[in-house]
């Protein structure tokens, strides 16, 4: 089983004092996003700063507006397709903001409290890239197994639980593709 104590074993743990406990302690969503700091610059420790609290507000003018926020996500999976993992799964991490989200059967509210998040090492306007896919794949293939409620239809992106607010992943993501590439495992 690749999933042990709430950590997926092939990512690069890097721990963030960004999380608390599930209200409920379910996981039945997934939500994606993108991240780049600064916009469109990929690379760098900067995210990892981020949401481990240590973003120099000094070394980049866009710092100063990010700096201060309490952030954080279940994964990253960088433009190399390196997975690196902040917050067990079985802990809430401070990914989705005020959110909102129709489940198939009702709107649920605070999708932090339920669900996982994985940021995507990129932006809205470039593609992302196949080794991003094939370790978004692997990784969601090992949450459906060891997360009964989680099923590819309980996948979602920011941009649909807080369309007002987010528009990520962005329309550089390939659903599609990700699908393809999601049943290669399934």
């Amino acid at each position: 089983m690749s999933i042990t104590q709430g950590y997926w074993a092939p990512a690069r743990r890097v721990l963030s004092p960004n999380h608390n406990a599930r209200p409920a302690g379910e996981v039945s969503a997934l939500v994606l996003h993108s991240i780049s700091l600064p916009p469109g610059v990929f690379s760098g420790d900067a995210i990892e700063r981020l949401f481990t609290n240590r973003l120099d507000p000094q070394a980049h003018p866009y710092f100063a507006q990010v700096a201060g926020l309490r952030v954080s996500a279940h994964l990253l999976i960088r433009r190399d397709g390196e997975a690196v993992q902040f917050v067990p799964f079985e802990r809430r991490a401070w990914h989705a903001g005020r959110s909102r989200w129709f489940d198939g059967m009702a709107w649920r509210a605070e999708l932090n409290d339920f669900a996982i998040g994985i940021e995507l090492e990129g932006d809205e306007q470039s593609p992302y890239r196949a080794a991003q896919y094939a370790t978004l794949s692997r990784v969601v293939r090992d949450l459906l197994t060891h997360y009964p409620a989680l099923t590819p239809e309980r996948i979602t992106s920011h941009a649909r639980i807080a369309p007002l607010r987010k528009t990520d992943p962005g329309p550089a993501f390939d659903w599609a593709y990700f699908r393809q590439c999601l049943g290669q495992f399934l």
